[in-house]
């Protein structure tokens, strides 16, 4: 009895913050008619953006709301009120959005007054329930009905405030413009930094190297110790010059991917690093399946770039690796115990880890509070 009445109380509180909504929204009226009088009147239509955007705050308060409540989270499709006073006014007109927020205003007039059906089952509930459980030791029947008043409170509002397709649509396109044009540049500044690699080190290297296999050749025959010594230096430099290269190679793609899979990759990282890291591997070697190449390689950079980040700056000795396979992709999760507050906007290291796993439709999730800990938590989405 006591977890149906504490249930009851916290349907019943929903209830009330729904119906305090509903009064505010009456009162909200007089705003909407103000608004559309301005804006025929053209003098005034500067209004309607801004009375939209007002409309869509109102619309997010009630999502965080009915979300708080169900759980689920009732995802948002705006096109942005940006630019001269006409574009905002032709978007706030053409925005999807702005439709479905008007019709869950109106519906919600009346379907926020549920909580008028619910307070009169309170007296009766104590008195029936607290017979029916008490005596008979029978399951609640009256104050569960107060719960179903707020789940279906929660599901009108849910079906009303979802995004139409066309809406989700507009909102997938701008997204995928918006990872497309990261991509671009993540690829640009991975070009220019090769670049960079290649001119200033093999490519110096190698340069050494031949003026150094020049001055042996022209020592050779008046001078064979120098020459000897000259070819000596030429073999080391070859060899920095090789190492060098190498190094750019891996930058590309990790050879290792190849020869080991990212599961051997990852714990070669981890053996590598100055922390100790522990890896966990979660229905990634049951059956040899591997991820597609470019999955992997994000994978692997993502564990490289948190790895060498918890190392520089979160002063804890451990960190762990998760790598779990799911129906529709890979997650991989790097924690270390660290001081926290990593910024992303004061390097460029969580910047580009975003931009390469935005470029194949994933995300990125980072929680880091001061303090510690450091997590990210990145979702690759691939057939396997």
């Amino acid at each position: 009895m006591g977890g149906t009445v504490r249930q009851a109380g916290r349907a019943t509180v929903h209830l009330v913050l729904a119906a305090a909504m509903a009064f505010c929204l009456w009162i909200f009226v007089t705003v909407l008619i103000i608004t559309v009088i301005a804006t025929l009147t053209v003098v005034g239509a500067w209004m309607l953006p801004e009375t939209v955007l007002i409309v869509r705050r109102i619309a997010g308060a009630k999502r965080s709301m009915t979300a708080a409540w169900t759980g689920q989270r009732i995802p948002e499709a705006y096109q942005p009120l940006t630019g001269s006073l006409r574009e905002r006014i032709r978007t706030a007109v053409r925005d999807p959005g702005t439709f479905t927020d008007l019709r869950w205003m109106v519906a919600d007039y009346f379907y926020g007054a549920l909580l008028a059906l619910a307070l009169p089952l309170w007296p009766l509930g104590l008195v029936v329930d607290g017979l029916w459980c008490g005596l008979l030791r029978r399951t609640p029947l009256v104050l569960p009905l107060i719960v179903r008043l707020a789940d279906l409170e929660a599901d009108w509002s849910t079906a009303l405030l979802k995004p139409s397709p066309k809406a989700r649509l507009a909102a997938r396109v701008e997204e995928l413009a918006a990872t497309r044009a990261d991509a671009i540049a993540a690829h640009g500044a991975e070009l220019r930094r090769i670049e960079r690699d290649l001119h200033d080190g093999a490519q110096a290297g190698l340069v050494a190297l031949s003026l150094r296999i020049g001055l042996a050749k022209r020592a050779f025959e008046r001078d064979p110790e120098t020459a000897r010594k000259l070819l000596d230096e030429a073999q080391d430099q070859a060899e920095r010059a090789l190492n060098e290269l190498r190094q750019v190679v891996r930058g590309i793609h990790p050879p290792i991917l190849t020869d080991r899979g990212l599961v051997g990759a990852v714990r070669a990282l981890a053996a590598s690093s100055t922390l100790q890291v522990t890896v966990q591997v979660v229905r990634l070697e049951d059956d040899g399946l591997r991820a597609p190449a470019a999955v992997e390689a994000a994978a692997y950079f993502v564990v490289a770039e948190a790895l060498t980040n918890a190392a520089k700056y979160s002063g804890s000795p451990r960190a762990s690796v998760r790598l779990e396979r799911l129906k529709r992709g890979l997650r991989v999760r790097v924690a270390d115990e660290g001081s926290g507050g990593a910024d992303e906007t004061s390097g460029s290291g969580l910047l580009g880890m975003r931009r390469r796993v935005a470029a194949l439709d994933g995300t990125v999730e980072v929680s880091s509070p001061a303090g510690g800990p450091t997590v990210i938590d990145v979702l690759l989405p691939c057939v396997w």
